[in-house]
């Protein structure tokens, strides 16, 4: 009779453990070597931001830089307002910064121009609109030339009728005014008494005998003319760009008036005494309304 025990009898408990552990190792080197052949894909490119310090900005367009303006350009540098202080009028304001008075007045709005206030905040130089428009050149207008019936004479040429159109349009005064191409002259024949100081004489005493010819020193316009401005009895003042302009003091007779048109040695005045100890032209030329040297700018003699 065959036993059935043997098939049956429980396992070794040493042995069932080492059975248990090299399975563990088979199948520990299983997924090792199933490792090794698994292909890795590279990681996501992740797009970061370059930080603001590392950005450099890019150059700006040369057509969006704006454009200089014509005070800019021409290298003034004088304040655009002036606030009014004790003993000041509108006459000496204007000589001080080189403008007219009745410019002045316009650009403020002054229905008086003999009031102003201490304190009073005035605008002492042209708004930027009026500045376009002074500098813009003068275009003669465009003539068109038509054909000529026959047997009509003509009444001008082309060139001459464009000429004829361009002098009736051009102004008195040069528009080009923001430069230093003024051409000098001296405003009396008589002996220069007294030279510029800065500090004591804002110009030149030029002296002479009463009723002596006071002449333009350059191209311009009249901006005043009378005695208004304590110190300097009958004046004229001439403005020739934006740039400069002279002052005639201690006249006896003043021949022109204010907004008039003057040329280069044209007589303006005859020479006196007018709020002065003696006979004596005094003449200021002043570039954006400071004093300089006359004898710097007038022809040697």
């Amino acid at each position: 009779m065959t036993t059935t025990q043997g098939l049956h009898a429980p396992m070794n408990p040493s042995r069932w453990t080492s059975t248990r552990t090299l399975g563990l190792w088979a199948v520990c080197a299983a997924m090792l070597l199933a490792g090794c052949k698994t292909v890795h894909s590279p990681a996501p490119v992740e797009e970061r931001a370059t930080s603001a310090s590392q950005v450099k900005p890019a150059a700006a367009p040369e057509a969006a830089k704006p454009a200089s303006t014509p005070a800019a350009t021409s290298g003034d540098a004088r304040p655009a307002t002036y606030t009014v202080k004790p003993g000041d009028t509108l006459m000496r304001i204007a000589l001080e910064s080189g403008q007219a008075w009745r410019d002045i007045a316009r650009w403020n709005g002054m229905d008086n121009p003999n009031v102003i206030e201490v304190g009073q905040v005035l605008r002492v130089m042209p708004p930027a609109a009026e500045t376009a428009v002074a500098t813009k050149p003068v275009t003669p207008p465009k003539i068109e030339t038509k054909p000529l019936d026959a047997g009509t004479k003509p009444a001008a040429s082309a060139p001459a009728a464009s000429a004829a159109a361009s002098a009736s349009v051009a102004p008195a005064v040069p528009a080009k005014d923001n430069d230093d191409d003024v051409q000098w002259a001296w405003p009396a024949a008589g002996p220069v008494a007294t030279p510029f100081d800065e500090s004591r004489n804002k110009g030149l005493a030029i002296t002479g005998k009463a009723g002596d010819p006071v002449y333009a020193a350059a191209d311009g316009r009249v901006v005043y003319a009378g005695s208004g401005l304590r110190g300097y009895g009958n004046l004229v003042i001439v403005k020739h760009n934006a740039t400069y302009l002279t002052a005639y003091a201690h006249n006896q007779t003043l021949l022109v008036k204010e907004d008039q048109v003057v040329r280069k040695g044209q007589k303006i005045a005859e020479m006196g005494s007018s709020d002065a100890e003696r006979v004596q032209l005094h003449f200021e030329v002043r570039r954006q309304g400071k004093p300089v040297d006359p004898t710097k700018l007038l022809p040697p003699r």
